[in-house]
């Protein structure tokens, strides 16, 4: 009996020390891909990439973050936080619509919120015409507005100093600004993801930008110059807004040679992540990835499809 007891003790301690071979077997898989999942979001077609939680202010995860390139109309966030930034700023304050600026856009063949020369908007209202169909002819009222000099000419370029003086301010070391809209003619237009990053979250803290930027679509009364009112029917150029939930901005720009850019956020409970692509082929989908692995998530998404006649910035 005691040998066959010694057996079976025998046969069980075997079988106790397969069992924890298994187990030690199993503990570096499983942390290998517990790695890899912390690694991040596979598979994203962007040159130029930065994920960032808003709420510390640390970095999620990076690709190429301090390569410089073009930056399209990203651009127009430091334009919409250059006039957010302006002591004693009056959003009411109203801008009438120069034939300049209408020409301009014109020239350029930009994106636009389709301005009407004489029309007066508040500032506010140029806001949503500068970051929801990326109205270069907003852009220019705007840096004409909040720029110095005595011509369109001299305010625009000072506007474009300020935008380079708020870059330095935000430690945004390897970005430059040679325009106002991102549509730029020196090539000397540019920016990183990680210093994109830290603009966006800047934006994010200002409630008037929050509050337009997640803006799906808008419509704005205007005083026309013939002396009636002209409404303005506006909508957001970024798909992810009303696709993918807790989306919450906040800018597209689309160039021949900045390729599709896109700066975005989302905020899910309580913590908002913010995120930046330059050049890809697929940024929404890059997004999406980047957003599912900041957040832990499997999130189903149909796409939303912009109305005819808006912009593809």
């Amino acid at each position: 009996m005691e040998r066959r007891g010694g057996k079976a003790m025998r046969r069980l301690g075997t079988a106790v020390i397969a069992s924890a071979a298994a187990l030690t077997v199993a503990v570096p898989a499983n942390a290998a891909q517990a790695t890899e999942a912390r690694s991040g979001p596979s598979g994203v077609s962007a040159k130029g990439a930065y994920l960032l939680d808003n709420n510390t202010n640390k970095q999620l995860w990076a690709k190429a973050a301090d390569t410089k390139r073009p930056m399209a109309s990203t651009t127009k966030l430091m334009t919409a936080v250059v006039v957010l930034d302006t002591r004693g700023l009056d959003l009411g304050k109203k801008v009438t619509v120069k034939q300049s600026y209408i020409d301009y856009t014109a020239r350029v063949g930009g994106s636009k919120a389709d301005l009407k020369k004489g029309d007066k908007l508040t500032v506010k209202q140029l806001l949503y015409g500068l970051l929801l169909p990326s109205g270069c002819d907003a852009a220019m009222a705007l840096a004409d507005t909040f720029g110095t000099g005595d011509t369109t000419a001299k305010r625009t370029k000072s506007f474009i100093a300020q935008m380079n003086k708020k870059a330095s301010a935000l430690g945004m070391t390897k970005s430059h600004y040679d325009t106002f809209d991102g549509i730029s003619q020196g090539g000397q237009n540019y920016t990183t993801p990680r210093d994109m990053a830290k603009l966006a979250r800047h934006a994010l803290g200002n409630a008037t930008l929050g509050t337009v930027v997640k803006s799906v679509d808008t419509i704005q009364k205007a005083p026309a110059a013939n002396g009636r009112t002209r409404s303005y029917y506006w909508n957001n150029t970024n798909r992810l807004l009303g696709s993918y939930s807790g989306a919450i901005g906040i800018k597209t720009g689309t160039g021949t040679a900045p390729g599709r850019c896109l700066v975005f956020a989302a905020k899910r409970d309580g913590r908002t992540v913010v995120g930046v692509i330059l050049n890809a082929p697929k940024r929404y989908p890059d997004a999406k990835k980047m957003l599912d692995w900041a957040f832990r998530s499997h999130t189903k998404v149909t796409w939303r499809q912009l109305p005819k006649g808006t912009p593809q910035d």
